[in-house]
């Protein structure tokens, strides 16, 4: 169904603009709700409650929906892909494993971590760890909603309410290490090219890790702390080289500076406040920020020459929250010649918006 949607620029930018902006196709699903999107190859997934919907980009149309058929396994939080597989985080403290067959419908594999590895685990005390009072579970167990899940170099990054991250090898499903993070919720999780993870919790810390010792396991480097309230979001430019972070209370932007020859930490840089809710969801394009919010818009930012990041537009037109985005770069994408993006944004309304936002002048 073609609709188009009303949409404010504003704050342009002096050496790019954004003449043409216009929603092109709504999307809806039969449940309210939509949790998250993701996109692979040219599908877009969207999960609604238990349900992933799967959308063909090239025309539009749905060809496929799959779920676990437990309606006790609570909303989808996160998708991601590596190579054949796809890994969904689950409110039931879950992770499950899915295959794409020819006919383009989706099965269920596995769901982890697997028997085997809970077998392998489960004699020897040491590897229970205790998460309540009078209660154990194997380390290699989430007991609280997945919340977050980052897939870099072969390996899978898990993040949960429980206060821990995990991590997993993408080829065999076994959990390899599992880090106490924060002291809260955690929401989010991103990895650079260079193996360093952040983790986003409720408390609006974030924790940045990195493999240090003969043992290679994660250690915290240093903390982050300019939120006043939960974090929501977290989301890195191409190189690794400035960090994004969503909050209740604005997006905060840092960037990596040299502190001696060897070393190189995040500086908070500024804070955009433009939206008028919490922020939600964030992607980076090239050299563009977008962000979704509680205040129901679809922000792009862009970095100056010379001053920081600004709004360079204002996509409007859900009913409630935007709660994910993805985006789709043109060929070769925007630094490259490239003259348009495709941006998905779902929403709690229950609707996927699909912007087209040209760069052409």
């Amino acid at each position: 169904m073609l609709r188009q949607c009303i949409i404010e620029s504003q704050k342009f930018n002096s050496y790019l603009h954004f003449p043409k902006h216009s929603c092109i196709t709504t999307l809806k699903t039969p449940t309210p709700h939509i949790s998250c999107l993701a996109v692979h190859n040219t599908f877009l997934y969207a999960a609604s409650i238990n349900e992933i919907y799967v959308f063909d980009l090239s025309n539009y149309t749905h060809i496929d929906t799959f779920t676990t058929n437990d309606p006790s396994s609570g909303f989808i939080k996160s998708i991601v892909f590596h190579n054949a597989k796809i890994f969904t985080a689950h409110q039931d403290c879950k992770i499950r494993v899915w295959q794409i067959s020819h006919s383009k419908h989706h099965h269920l594999v596995s769901t982890l971590p697997t028997l085997k590895d809970r077998f392998r685990h489960f004699v020897l005390p040491r590897n229970y760890v205790s998460v309540r009072r009078h209660k154990k579970r194997l380390w290699i167990e989430h007991w609280d909603t997945v919340s977050g899940l980052a897939v870099h170099g072969g390996l899978m990054y898990s993040v949960s309410w429980d206060k821990s991250f995990k991590i997993w090898n993408v080829e065999n499903n076994r959990c390899l290490e599992s880090v106490l993070a924060h002291q809260d919720a955690v929401n989010a999780v991103a990895v650079s090219d260079n193996g360093t993870v952040y983790t986003g919790c409720a408390d609006g810390l974030i924790r940045v890790w990195k493999k240090v010792g003969k043992e290679r396991k994660h250690s915290l480097i240093t903390t982050l702390d300019k939120h006043k309230s939960t974090l929501n979001a977290l989301a890195l430019n191409g190189d690794g080289s400035v960090l994004f972070s969503g909050g209740c209370d604005s997006i905060m932007v840092w960037e990596r500076k040299e502190v001696n020859e060897n070393e190189h930490q995040m500086v908070f840089a500024e804070a955009l406040g433009d939206h008028a809710g919490a922020i939600l969801c964030m992607l980076t394009v090239d050299d563009l920020l977008v962000s979704g919010s509680s205040d129901r818009t679809v922000r792009i930012w862009q970095k100056g020459k010379k001053n920081g990041y600004s709004c360079v537009v204002v996509l409007e037109g859900h009913e409630r929250p935007v709660k994910s985005l993805v985006a789709v770069a043109g060929e070769g994408g925007y630094n490259n010649g490239s003259s348009s993006l495709s941006i998905c944004s779902g929403s709690l309304d229950g609707e996927i918006k699909v912007w087209e936002v040209s760069t052409q002048t």
